[in-house]
């Protein structure tokens, strides 16, 4: 049945991400980074069935262009800790087809991040294993309506009672803050997101007449006495698929095995 996982990750240069990197290995291409001079092969990499990006349309044609994009990304980023690029990677249902699930992907991308002016590189990985997902690869940075890549903050002059500019007496500079341009780092981004996704999943399973539904809450949240169990990932799957026990496998029959333990006591009650 189709179960809920969002997860959501910035890649930064000062821990040492490359966005060509990710990119590349993501896509499962053969990408050229510019910045560091470095090749990115990937192309040996198993199960990638599809890869696309979504642009606004006020950005470059020449973005479609997996390394065009990524290297300008990194062109556009000056510091040496400077955030590269937001990523969410999101499990599709298994009740719908590969062409449904892409489908709903690109409609919730072009909804909730291409609206907004990001540009979005999206890529499908399903290696049969009953863990079809989806990697979203995000621009920290609005593309303007003329192109070009907008600031990521601005700087806002701290007033007195007065409205005037405070000056500080050991530098001489206007005292100042830091105003973030857009709100896609804010913590409500990150639940309206999560929420959006069930939303538009719950939609789609509708529409191919599913009953099977998904719920972004906790199951604390929900009112649900259940232990949720944890994400087995493409790799586990596999393993636990060609009988090869994990130890997240255990984990989540121990899980299971206790929520089992749970309805029989309520039952009994």
């Amino acid at each position: 049945m189709a179960i809920y996982h969002l997860s959501m990750k910035v890649f930064t240069r000062g821990k040492g991400d490359s966005a060509i990197d990710k990119a590349a290995y993501r896509a499962g291409e053969k990408l050229l980074s510019d910045y560091n001079g470095l090749t990115y092969d990937y192309t040996r990499k198993f199960g990638v069935i599809h890869t696309e990006i979504l642009l606004p349309d006020h950005a470059p044609r020449e973005y479609f262009d997996r390394t065009i994009l990524w290297n300008a990304v990194e062109r556009a980023e000056k510091s040496g800790n400077s955030q590269l690029a937001r990523e969410l990677e999101i499990s599709l249902p298994i009740e719908l087809s590969i062409e449904q699930n892409i489908s709903l992907a690109f409609e919730y991308v072009k909804r909730n991040f291409v609206s907004q002016g990001m540009c979005a590189d999206v890529c499908f990985h399903d290696k049969n294993d009953g863990n079809p997902h989806f990697h979203v690869l995000l621009t920290m940075r609005p593309i303007e309506q003329d192109g070009r890549w907008g600031a990521k903050s601005k700087k806002e002059y701290i007033l007195d009672e007065n409205g005037e500019r405070i000056r500080l007496p050991k530098s001489g500079e206007y005292k100042s803050r830091k105003i973030n341009a857009v709100d896609w780092s804010e913590q409500s981004k990150a639940e309206e997101w999560r929420e959006a996704w069930a939303n538009i999943c719950n939609e789609y399973l509708e529409r191919h007449g599913h009953s099977s539904r998904i719920d972004h809450r906790s199951y604390e949240r929900q009112g649900i006495d259940k232990v949720p169990q944890i994400h087995m990932g493409a790799a586990a799957c596999s393993m636990e698929k060609k009988g090869i026990v994990t130890e997240k496998g255990n984990i989540n029959r121990e899980i299971a095995k206790v929520n089992r333990e749970i309805d029989d006591l309520r039952k009994e009650l």
